[in-house]
């Protein structure tokens, strides 16, 4: 099933939450993780773990670097789910 990137942005700010007790609110796409959601690279990898469960898609450790900002995540995970 594909999601919308409205669904990713959802599902992304629960795994936020859960990971980091953050508000759910508080995970918007214009966000850094590292700069305004304070996510170090260990609970980044983890992040990226459930995601890849939640959304059923594969980031390769390579790629979660890359995700700076909560927008890369669900652009990534949108373009990974089309694949």
């Amino acid at each position: 099933m594909a999601y919308s990137e409205q669904e990713i942005l959802a599902g992304l700010a629960e795994i936020v939450n859960e990971e980091t007790g953050l508000p759910v609110d508080s995970v918007t796409p214009e966000k850094s993780f590292t700069d305004d959601l304070d996510v170090d690279s260990l609970s980044m990898m983890t992040i990226a773990t459930l995601a890849e469960e939640k959304f059923e898609v594969r980031i390769p450790d390579e790629e979660v670097g890359n995700l700076k900002t909560v927008q890369d995540a669900v652009a990534y995970i949108n373009g990974a789910q089309q694949a």
